[in-house]
């Protein structure tokens, strides 16, 4: 996979076009009419229908969920037309799936899938029973349960308020010309016009009008995008493009569907919110198809309140503080130049769990010392609690304290010991610390507990793979293979696959097709060059081994397995000094890796 560039951040203000005096006393007045409504908006009623506690883990934003008495994670995912589950999930659940119709495919950025559908009696989230809840089936595993979408977020209006750990869904009536940033508390805030939809009992998706170097864009408000991305078409109509002064190449994008589409990344002359204004944002941008010009996705929603009317079709919202769209800014401004304080009101938590959510915020800003202070005191609330540890565990490793993370997982497992995030996590830890027996013990335990098609099947095969342990891995990835058809890692699982039957000597044919299946999908990838070259190495077709190993070096010039693998090639084609050049840089890169090979019986 192509390596992601470190771009410098630049650091400008934030502005808002609204007057400080106009927009502050307007945003006053509207935070006195829902606390205290005044007679003259007695007419504005907003109740609030459900509060749903939000765990950020990565860029994800996770609502906790049950199926009947078993535990279940969402995503919240703003751009989900609807909720969805992988097929494994529904499996696992004990749902009965019947299939959509021929003509209905789940559509993403990057490809489509089939789908079928399925209804749970016994939902519930965050402690809210649910008497139906119904699920579209089908696409690319998450790492977690699913996608909670719009046919649950939209059911009224929904204020997504990541960078304090909730979304609130609310019912607002009579209140269509109250600015409905509450908490705005005197400040300026902005406001973007939603496109109307068609009617339904939901609305599929929050899409509103913005400005990109003064060009009009519809914008796909999606929570569940980690990362803001535009079209490569909308990019040139802001003036940008490919090969313009200062793009650059970035990685792949990925979404539903196996594909993955080339990004590039380069930085604009303003952007503009409703109001909020941003000089010299960075956006990526890729040459896909979207309902709309640009995903404003994760990294927006991370640093902003939003309250979104459906029912009177805006969208209201305040910067909270924090790096979006590439930069970092000092500071906010009125457009008459009055410095606005960028400050957390916010009440202090006052149990675990409210510590926790604000700690994973704090982690997604990588302010790791505030984000493992509160875990800190949520473990000292809650020391039982071997989620928590996890927790913090997590974040312990993300600040490198590898042995304080060891000892939390450590009472985690006691704790909960059939949790395979727990059990994957001290698995990779230890493997990390060179105790291949401890990560065996954690490995077969998350093999036992987890459902046959579980996501996480695919992280199970690659640790019995790093622990010489071929054929579990062969089991592991069939299994994830049976249940996860469309999904995005498909390649990698392919690859996997024909790596595990190639260290076997076994079903060479058929480990052949799963590399070029692994290499259509993801062409010049070292990594599977690499095991096709295997392939054909243990086929005795050396000359079409060192054609690989020669493309696979090219790109990744350390890696010991290629360069082994080539000087063994080399040595049965009579090559001998290359060879001997080849296998000495090999040994010198990581010894252990060539004991691997040798283990396996490739030798020269």
């Amino acid at each position: 996979m192509s390596a992601r560039r470190n771009l410098r951040r630049r650091y400008h203000g934030l502005m808002s076009s609204r007057s400080l005096t106009a927009s502050g006393a307007a945003a006053a007045l509207t935070a006195l009419a829902l606390l205290a409504p005044l007679p003259a908006l007695a007419d504005c009623k907003v109740a609030k229908i459900a509060e749903l506690p939000v765990t950020l883990i990565g860029r994800r934003a996770i609502i906790e969920a049950k199926f009947g008495d078993h535990p279940a994670r969402f995503i919240v995912d703003s751009g989900a037309f609807y909720s969805t589950l992988s097929r494994a999930s529904a499996t696992e659940y004990g749902l009965t799936m019947a299939p959509m119709p021929d003509w209905f495919r789940l559509r993403g950025i990057n490809g489509d899938s089939s789908a079928s559908y399925a209804n749970a009696r016994n939902f519930s989230l965050a402690g809210v029973a649910l008497p139906k809840a119904d699920f579209i089936v089908g696409g690319s595993d998450t790492g977690t349960t699913g996608l909670l979408g719009q046919n649950i977020l939209g059911i009224g209006d929904t204020e997504y308020d990541l960078p304090h750990g909730t979304v609130r869904l609310m019912h607002v009536d009579g209140c269509s010309r109250i600015g409905l940033a509450y908490w705005s508390a005197g400040k300026p805030f902005s406001t973007v016009a939603l496109e109307r939809g068609d009617g339904g009992p939901w609305k599929p998706h929050t899409i509103g009008t913005i400005l990109i170097n003064g060009v009009k864009m519809r914008a796909v408000f999606d929570s569940g995008a980690q990362s803001t991305i535009m079209t490569l078409a909308a990019a040139k109509r802001a003036g940008v493009t490919p090969d313009g002064p200062g793009v650059v190449r970035e990685g792949y994008y990925t979404g539903l569907g196996a594909r993955q589409l080339p990004t590039w990344v380069a930085t604009f002359d303003k952007v503009d919110l409703g109001g909020e204004i941003l000089n010299h944002p960075r956006f990526r941008f890729a040459d896909m198809q979207i309902d709309g010009d640009i995903l404003v996705g994760f990294d927006f929603f991370l640093t902003h309140r939003l309250f979104v009317s459906n029912a009177n079709h805006q969208m209201f919202l305040t910067y909270e503080g924090g790096p979006v769209f590439g930069l970092t800014p000092t500071g906010a401004r009125t457009t008459t130049g009055e410095r606005l304080a960028i400050g957390d009101t916010a009440p202090e938590p006052t149990d675990a769990g409210g510590y926790a959510r604000r700690a994973a915020v704090l982690m997604s800003q990588r302010r790791f010392a505030d984000g493992l202070a509160d875990l800190d005191r949520a473990v000292a609330l809650s020391p039982d609690d071997g989620r928590l540890l996890y927790l913090r565990a997590q974040g312990r490793l993300a600040n490198g304290q590898p042995l304080l993370a060891a000892a939390d997982l450590d009472r985690a497992v006691t704790l909960l010991p059939t949790d395979s995030d727990i059990r994957l996590s001290r698995a990779r830890l230890r493997l990390e610390a060179r105790d291949p027996d401890g990560a065996t013990t954690d490995v077969k335990a998350a093999d036992v507990a987890l459902p046959p098609g579980s996501g996480q099947r695919l992280q199970l095969a690659g640790l019995y793979e790093r622990l010489d342990q071929p054929e579990a891995a062969l089991a592991n990835y069939d299994a994830w293979m049976k249940m996860h058809r469309d999904d995005a890692d498909r390649a990698e699982a392919l690859n996997g696959r024909c790596w595990a039957r190639a260290l076997l000597d076994r079903d060479l044919d058929r480990a052949l097709s799963d590399c070029n299946a692994a290499l259509k999908m993801r062409p010049g990838y070292a990594s599977y060059l690499d095991s096709r070259a295997l392939v054909a190495l243990r086929q005795g077709r050396f000359a079409d081994a060192l054609v690989d190993y020669d493309a696979a070096i090219a790109a990744a010039p350390r890696n010991a397995w290629s360069r082994y693998g080539r000087g063994v090639a080399e040595a049965r084609l009579g090559k001998m000094e290359a060879s001997a050049s080849d296998l000495a840089v090999a040994r010198s890169i990581n010894a252990r890796a060539v004991d691997r090979a040798r283990h396996y019986g490739i030798t020269p």
